[in-house]
């Protein structure tokens, strides 16, 4: 029998969020970076393990906790899905910095903290509301035509906001957690002819995430999004990552002035605030994305020898 691994959950807008505080691998140290690689190399059964069933669920994100040599940085964080790591995941530091307060070991304001895809800054505002400064963002690729098998042709941007992500607002679907199957279905399309076409971001990144938009009816917010993740699962906030990649379009596109709030309202009715100010050298924006989280659980976690799915089904 393994020695407890303590988890402390959360939710963002809905999204949960698992992050391992102790009993998680010795990665040996380095960048953050260097330890996913290792994670991804020698650590995939504890991936499986954490987030994915009996003990987890295809909508859990995980998140390890490591150390950071990095002077300005206390902690490193590698997030993790049900098929794999991930580059930077928003909703998830929004969980973090309400998880670090909880223990006792962050307080309100600033916090620094080593990602693999550089440090990130958030700030705690009060128990449960954080605001995250992301990573460099920007549009790659504006229209892109692509034919979607089954559906037709269609047109989206692909952007980085710590993710790489096609974003559509031609797409003819109906947006609404009712049709969560459907919508799906259609990104999962979307996903194949992007790789059939040998469509990519920058450098020959894999588009993994895909981002529909579509009108809302909610006074509290400018636009409804669904966003399909890898794993075929759907974001139930409205994406950390994916918000940071729409306001680097609409920046670019001149719709948001630097500073300016986009409210992103989740296919679930949670609501994101984002915004962003150009670099200096105005080709990228470093985007800015409020939000809010609550823990849900502070267990430890039994993986028992004898138990023949102690490592997770994999997937």
């Amino acid at each position: 029998m393994t020695n407890p691994i303590r988890v402390i959950d959360s939710h963002t807008g809905g999204e949960p969020t698992r992050i391992v505080i102790s009993g998680g691998p010795d990665l040996g140290g380095g960048t953050v970076l260097e330890q996913m690689q290792v994670f991804n190399e020698k650590f995939d059964e504890f991936r499986r393990a954490i987030v994915n069933e009996p003990r987890g669920w295809d909508a859990m994100v995980g998140a390890l906790l490591v150390p950071s040599e990095h002077p300005d940085c206390d902690h490193g964080i590698i997030f993790f899905n049900n098929v794999g790591s991930l580059w930077m995941c928003g909703h998830g530091t929004i969980g973090l910095g309400v998880t670090l307060k909880y223990l006792g070991q962050a307080d309100y304001g600033k916090q620094k903290i080593e990602s693999p895809v550089g440090v990130i800054e958030y700030s705690l505002l009060d128990d449960s509301t954080v605001e995250l400064t992301n990573v460099p963002s920007y549009r790659f690729r504006k229209s892109v035509e692509i034919d979607v098998a089954g559906y037709g042709p269609a047109t989206g941007d692909i952007a980085w906001g710590g993710n790489w992500f096609f974003l559509m607002s031609d797409h003819g679907q109906d947006v609404h957690v009712r049709n969560v199957q459907q919508l799906t279905q259609y990104c999962t399309a979307v996903t194949e002819s992007l790789r059939d076409s040998g469509i990519t971001g920058e450098d020959g990144k894999e588009i993994d995430h895909i981002e529909l938009f579509a009108p809302t009816d909610n006074p509290a917010a400018d636009s409804k999004n669904f966003v399909l993740c890898p794993g075929l699962q759907y974001d139930r906030s409205p994406c950390g990552t994916g918000t940071s990649a729409k306001v680097a379009c609409l920046l670019a596109d001149g719709v948001l002035e630097p500073g300016q709030v986009w409210r992103q309202e989740s296919i679930v009715g949670s609501v994101f605030e984002g915004s962003a100010q150009w670099t200096a050298d105005g080709t990228r924006c470093i985007p800015t994305i409020r939000g809010t989280a609550f823990v849900t659980a502070d267990a430890n976690l039994i993986l028992q020898d004898a138990d023949p799915l102690r490592f997770g089904i994999e997937r």
